[in-house]
Formats: C-alpha cells, structure tokens, sequence
C-alpha cells in the first residue's frame, strides 16, 4: 500500500556500496513499509548484493554509475529518478520497523516547513543511536573530539550526542520535535526544499553531508523534525571497516570542510586550529585502526555505514 501523506506518495533511493544480504533486506522493508518505488544507486559494488535483489519488481530501479561516486553525489541520483514530493535516502544496511514511512509522511504533512523528518535509528541490540542532534559549538566539538575517545561519558560528548547539561536525552518524548539535524541513515526529504538548496552538497564524498545539508535548509527558512514514531535498525559498519585508513581520511577532510562552511567573521580565524586538532584526531583514529583493526569514529554525521562512497 502507498503511504499518501495529504495526497502524496513516499518514494525511497536507497544507496549501496557492498552491503551484501542486508540490501535486500532493507528494499524488502522498504517496499512492505508502504513506499511505492525504490532506486537503488550502487556505487561500484562488486558482492553481488544487487544481483540479490528480486528480480525484476517493477517497483524496484537500479542505477550503476559506474564508479564509486561518493554518497551525496549517489544519494542526489537517486532522488532525481524518482516523482514524489516526498523521498527518503537510506542506508542500504537498515530495516524499516513497520509504521515508520507513514509515521516520517505523517510529520511531512503536518508540518508544511519541515524539509526533513527522521526517525528513531537503533542498533540490532535495541541500544538507541543518537541521530538527532544540535549543531556542535566550537567548544563541545573541540571538547568531544579531545575526550570522547578517552572518556566517552565527558559532557562535550554528552551534548555532541543530543543530551542536555544535565545528561538528559534532548528528544526523549513522544512527539515529533524540532532538532537542528538529523542522521542521514534514513531521512525523510521534502523535494521542495531539497531541491532549493541544491540537494546533497556533492563536495562532500562520505561524512557529514547530512549535517550540511540540514544545516543549509535551516539557513533557508526551512526546518528539520524528528519523531519518536517511526523506527529503522541499523547495522552499522558493514563494509566501511574493509577501507579503513580512506574512511578515516574522508571523515576528517568532510569535518573540516563543514568547519570552513560554517564559520563566518572573526570564527575563520580559528580554522588553522580546527585543522590542528583534526590532524591530531586523525593521528590517534588511525591508531585505533593499527592496534584494533577499527576505524575511530564520534564525529558529525559519521554513520559507518557500507553506502557513503566507501
């Protein structure tokens, strides 16, 4: 069934890198959630996982760039092949709880200044993954980036991670909320104003083009919701782990650019420091990588995740 949100239906481009089984899991989800169609965008996979889908649904398109184009640049493809005014992008690693595209539509048209709706993203655990966020300061960020590899429970991340100064979750309750952005493993995009500003900021090949983008739309008048409604589980680092020292290099350099991007004036001044400090983030990330074999993680946006152009 189609979700039809004041008339609407719910379109979904889902793009992949490599995600094996779970890419048919999750279009599968997708498609009983109530979407009408799916784009997949593979962005040079080689795993067979879109071999895997069924074959030939006509409510299912594949497109191949050819070459890895990085998630924005994908994500934006497979927005454009699709007709609905409404589109969510996803991660191809993740399953739709049942409601939850109807829930995100239900927001949508609720809320006609809302350019982006997300929902609840948790881990196969049930553990609740902090996909609603605000905009980090200079401070939290710095702070964060210091300490939360060190002492994950530090109050910079706390807040990095949507928690108050009391260490309270900032969207705990019930209803659909206001948040500055919300994690691009799955979203909810208003064509409108995705459209306005330009869609995904394809400079960015894999990290934080979620917060830029939200950060844009909030910069254009429009507003970004999340609802407690709607549910995805989300199988994090499905085969980003596979290219570890690029993914650790993107993370950063995606940082840094959202960093120049949003520091106006007299804040410019503090990007060679910015830049310092990433550099050094980076040193102890790759680290990680030597002695656990693990890309480092913790900043905007960063959803390890098989489908950003890895």
């Amino acid at each position: 069934m189609t979700v039809s949100p004041g008339g609407g239906s719910v379109g979904a481009a889902v793009v992949n890198f490599e995600a094996g089984p779970l890419l048919a899991e999750c279009v599968d989800s997708l498609l009983a959630d109530g979407v009408r169609g799916v784009v997949v965008v593979d962005n040079g996979s080689a795993d067979g996982s879109v071999d895997a889908l069924a074959p030939l649904d006509p409510r299912v398109t594949v497109v191949r760039p050819g070459r890895n184009v990085g998630y924005g640049s994908a994500a934006n493809r497979g927005v454009a092949m699709l007709d609905d005014e409404l589109v969510l992008v996803c991660n191809p690693d993740l399953r739709a709880v049942p409601g939850m595209v109807s829930a995100l539509a239900e927001v949508a048209g609720t809320e006609p200044r809302a350019a982006v709706v997300g929902p609840v993203v948790r881990d196969p655990d049930g553990t609740r993954y902090p996909s609603a966020r605000r905009f980090p300061s200079l401070l939290d960020a710095a702070g964060h980036a210091v300490l939360g590899r060190f002492r994950p429970d530090n109050p910079f991340t706390r807040r990095y991670h949507g928690a108050s100064a009391a260490g309270a979750e900032l969207w705990p309750g019930s209803g659909p909320v206001p948040a500055d952005w919300v994690s691009g493993a799955c979203m909810l995009l208003r064509r409108t104003a995705f459209e306005e500003v330009g869609g995904f900021d394809e400079g960015y090949f894999m990290y934080a083009e979620d917060v830029d983008l939200c950060w844009r739309l909030r910069q254009a008048g429009w507003s970004v919701m999340w609802t407690p409604a709607g549910e995805v589980v989300h199988v994090q680092g499905a085969s980003t782990s596979r290219r570890p020292w690029r993914m650790l290099v993107e993370h950063h350099r995606s940082l840094f650019r959202f960093a120049i991007r949003t520091s106006p004036g007299w804040r410019r001044l503090a990007l060679p420091a910015v830049a310092a400090g990433l550099a050094v983030r980076l040193i102890l990330a790759a680290g990680d990588v030597v002695v656990r074999g693990v890309p480092g993680g913790g900043a905007p946006g960063a959803r390890v995740s098989p489908d950003h152009g890895s």
